[in-house]
């Protein structure tokens, strides 16, 4: 059996790596692991002295405590890149795909466990594709964006430990910002979705939280700095100079594509190995400290904020023990379907646990027929968890515009008259749910 991990680090890799790697030793398979993902497999030099690994009962059964990845892991994509670039669809590069699957046929790796997100499990998909029936493949979906298909609300692993170490940060921030009377505007991570930005701004009780679900047909910076000086002048009204914005790093995608990120920005946003922008060159953060104070400066108000970003100290976190069990039960399940014939893996299946069950999802079962890329799970707006998320924010909300005292309290602190405030700001609670509404 081999085990790879791609893309990037997530509390829990080695709880998966480790169960995984004892229950196939414990069934009579050796077990190859391969550093750095899929890149020295997919490269013109391979050297299995340098890049494969023994995994065995003793070198694995306490890595689990540990952060990281033994395997280190890499973002090494398998996709053609001329396609990529001249029409934007998925499409495996051919000469890459062969050398894995010829590595793995010489290592006689007849089984194969994936470790990773959206993008790994695509390269899962093209290899299983290729080989057929020379090779058996289940992907452990692991991703602190948590966007992965899962069923209902099940996590991807690595989500639950990463919200519980961001909240903690934003519980610090917040404590700061009141001490200091000052602002935060703090970026998450979070590539497509705002799965890691609401859950750590409703666990840690931020001020608020914008994620890119409350935009499907993109938005501005004037947008997102709207609802957030909204926020601001409501709090304010209510007595208080500080506050804390969660914001997920998604938001960059919802002002436009790479092109218009560029020219936004001044420079040329470059992309990583799958073909994504890359999100840590957008400083959103920055953008939006500079056009928040910039008009609190032109009304001659005096206001500190303070651009922060988390993501990567969330990666490599030792795992929560929600996560300590979940991998553990990621990884022997992954080796139980690699090795029960009657399960059918011709393509590929992601191992999911389904009410406490372990439930094989095909990897056909995945694909957005319009990009051939990993469907992407989104936040449902109109479910309760997020209705309960947003009743806990200090945000612009319709109410504020039907109730003429607290409209005229805004448009005060805004030094603005009620109708410029109602001109200015009411488009942004447009599709602001009914407060109260279930």
């Amino acid at each position: 059996m081999g085990i790879v991990v791609g893309g990037g680090p997530a509390p829990g890799i080695n709880g998966v790596i480790g169960a995984a790697a004892i229950e196939a030793v414990n069934n009579g398979m050796a077990v190859l692991g391969f550093y750095d993902g899929f890149a020295h497999l997919a490269a013109e030099q391979f050297d299995p002295a340098k890049h494969v690994t023994e995994l065995t009962i003793a070198n694995t059964s306490r890595i689990h405590f540990d952060g990281g990845s033994i395997l280190r892991t890499a973002r090494a994509s398998l996709l053609d890149q001329a396609t990529l670039a001249a029409t934007k669809a998925a499409r495996p590069d051919p000469q890459r795909i062969r050398r894995v699957c010829d590595r793995l046929t010489e290592l006689g790796v007849t089984h194969l466990l994936t470790i990773g997100g959206d993008d790994t499990a695509m390269s899962a998909r093209f290899i299983a594709e290729s080989m057929k029936d020379r090779i058996r493949i289940v992907h452990a979906p692991k991703t602190i964006d948590n966007d992965l298909p899962l069923p209902g609300d099940t996590p991807t692993f690595g989500f639950t430990t990463a919200r519980h170490e961001g909240s903690a940060i934003i519980a610090n921030l917040m404590e700061d910002s009141r001490t200091t009377q000052r602002w935060y505007i703090t970026v998450t991570m979070g590539r497509n979705t705002g799965f890691l930005a609401l859950g750590i701004g409703k666990s840690a009780g931020a001020t608020l939280t914008i994620i890119p679900e409350e935009f499907p047909s993109g938005t501005t910076i004037r947008e997102i700095a709207d609802i957030i000086e909204g926020s601001i002048l409501k709090r304010r009204v209510a007595g208080r100079h500080d506050g804390v914005a969660v914001l997920a790093e998604g938001l960059a995608y919802q002002l436009g594509d790479r092109a218009e990120l560029s020219e936004l920005l001044g420079h040329e946003v470059p992309v990583d190995a799958a073909g994504h922008p890359r999100l840590s060159e957008v400083s959103l953060a920055l953008l939006l400290k500079e056009e928040v104070s910039r008009r609190f400066a032109n009304r001659h108000d005096k206001l500190t904020i303070i651009g922060h970003e988390v993501g990567y100290e969330l990666r490599c976190a030792r795992p929560a023990t929600s996560d300590l069990c979940y991998t553990r039960d990621i990884g022997h399940g992954g080796v139980r379907l690699l090795l029960e014939s009657e399960t059918n893996l011709s393509n590929g299946v992601m191992v999911t646990l389904q009410d406490g069950n372990l439930v094989p999802i095909p990897f056909s079962a995945m694909v957005d027929p319009a990009t051939n890329r990993t469907a992407i799970r989104r936040v449902d707006m109109k479910s309760y968890s997020y209705t309960v998320a947003r009743a806990y924010m200090i945000r612009l909300e319709k109410g504020d515009f039907t109730t003429p005292k607290t409209l005229a309290a805004l448009a005060t602190e805004a030094k603005m008259t009620p109708q410029q405030f109602r001109e200015r700001f009411e488009y942004v609670v447009e599709n602001a749910p009914e407060e109260g509404a279930d």
